[in-house]
């Protein structure tokens, strides 16, 4: 595969493999429209017509950005910090969370705003000034479904609101290359459309195997030169690079004592899920992309949520294949499958008949996104989900940032992708097909 093709993708779907859904054109204006926020206390200097117009101004802007990598695939973006105005500060201000945790500067949302103008003001000469300087992440632990734990970083406040204003122009140029198998972290989608791709996956094509997809401590391996080359594959304005090589080695306080970060990205920053997907774009999504394209014998889906991913196959040959050349893939990128939640196992309309005939078991199951792809019913033909509330053993695949009950009230709640059900009491569900399937 050519350095081309590893690095330029289209950003389309696969046809046949997912839901047909709307493309995300509107990454900036839709989450304004609906937004509504009342203003701070002491930030009554500015009208809401002159807000709404300042505003409009600045999602006109970002279209622009947006149209620009739309067409020109192959354009680098050298000036792109403009972009980052004391109106969109205001904006990502407004869109943190109110009572989120305070990060090692302990600042407030409600203490920041009320000196917001006067704050927002000096925090965009900073950064156009070149100085502003990033904070460490308070280093926190948070247990997992499976009894250990895993390191979330608080970021401060300031640097919430600059990672928020960046990651939003950064993402007008990025959705138009990300792939369409890819839902993570993503605006427009949900936990609920990975689902829905995943159920059309199985019923529509030819999956007889399937590979549940872990790679290992993500979040903690990602390389810091691949992803500024990564970076830079698209964004040419340094200043912007700059930024994002401080959030990397900003490091973490933990009891006071501060450590430097070599590797990785903090869970729980919010411009690491950004990070996270593009690394995976360009050291997983465009490589399977083309593997599929150029490898594959027999049919092959891919659904990923962040760094979960399955992957459907028609021919054993193809699925032993594939992992074999993947581990030698991510090993060139300082990353690893883990031994144990990463598994080959047999699935699908014939899976069950096979493994009898063999005088073998039940087909395995496995997870994805707090749901337990488990059995087929043969009568209504379609795929069941057991809650992993039922099964708290296999639940250590689940996405970041997500646990089991929210994956499952997304799920049951986002009605216009279809409903789940709970089927005889038994903890199973069918998994959600697309209303317009």
């Amino acid at each position: 595969m050519s350095h081309k093709t590893q690095m330029n993708g289209s950003g389309k779907s696969s046809g046949g493999i997912l839901p047909t859904k709307q493309r995300n054109e509107d990454l900036g204006r839709s989450k304004e429209a609906v937004e509504g926020r009342p203003l701070a206390k002491k930030n009554t200097d500015m009208p809401n017509s002159r807000r709404a117009l300042n505003r409009g101004s600045e999602s006109s802007g970002l279209d622009r950005v947006r149209q620009a990598a739309k067409q020109d695939k192959e354009k680098r973006f050298t000036t792109l910090l403009h972009h980052v105005t004391i109106q969109q500060l205001e904006s990502s201000y407004y869109s943190l969370k109110r009572k989120a945790a305070a990060g090692v500067d302990g600042m407030t949302w409600e203490e920041y705003g009320e000196d917001l103008a006067g704050r927002l003001a000096n925090l965009h000469g900073r950064i156009h000034r070149g100085a502003y300087r990033a904070q460490p992440s308070r280093r926190v632990w948070i247990p997992k479904p499976d009894g250990r734990k895993r390191p979330l970083g608080i970021a401060a406040l300031e640097d919430k609101i600059v990672q928020h204003a960046v990651g939003r122009v950064l993402n007008q140029i990025w959705e138009e290359d990300f792939q369409g198998f890819s839902y993570g972290f993503r605006t427009g989608r949900s936990q609920q459309d990975a689902l829905d791709a995943l159920y059309v996956g199985i019923t529509r094509k030819k999956v007889n195997w399937i590979i549940d997809l872990d790679i290992r401590s993500f979040f903690d391996k990602i390389g810091h030169d691949w992803m500024i080359k990564f970076v830079e594959h698209r964004i040419g304005d340094s200043r912007i690079v700059r930024l994002i090589q401080k959030w990397l080695k900003a490091g973490v306080m933990e009891d006071g004592k501060w450590f430097e970060t070599e590797e990785g990205t903090p869970q729980g920053s919010v411009i690491s899920p950004i990070l996270a997907n593009l690394y995976l774009h360009h050291v997983l999504d465009l490589w399977v992309k083309a593997w599929r394209r150029k490898v594959a014998r027999g049919e092959m889906i891919v659904v990923r949520y962040a760094d979960d991913a399955v992957l459907g196959f028609q021919y054993r040959e193809d699925a032993d294949r594939f992992l074999e050349q993947l581990r030698e893939r991510l090993r060139k990128f300082g990353l690893e499958l883990h031994p144990d939640k990463t598994r080959l196992i047999e699935f699908g309309r014939y899976a069950t008949e096979r493994r009898k005939k063999r005088g073998e078991g039940k087909p395995e199951t496995f997870n994805f996104l707090a749901f337990h792809p488990h059995l087929w019913d043969e009568q209504q033909d379609r795929v069941l989900c057991r809650n992993p509330k039922d099964n708290r053993q296999t639940a250590g695949g689940q996405a970041e940032g997500h646990s089991a009950a929210t994956a499952q009230a997304d799920a049951r709640g986002n009605s216009k992708h279809g409903r789940v059900a709970e089927v005889g009491g038994s903890g199973l569900f069918p998994i959600p097909c697309h209303s317009g399937q």
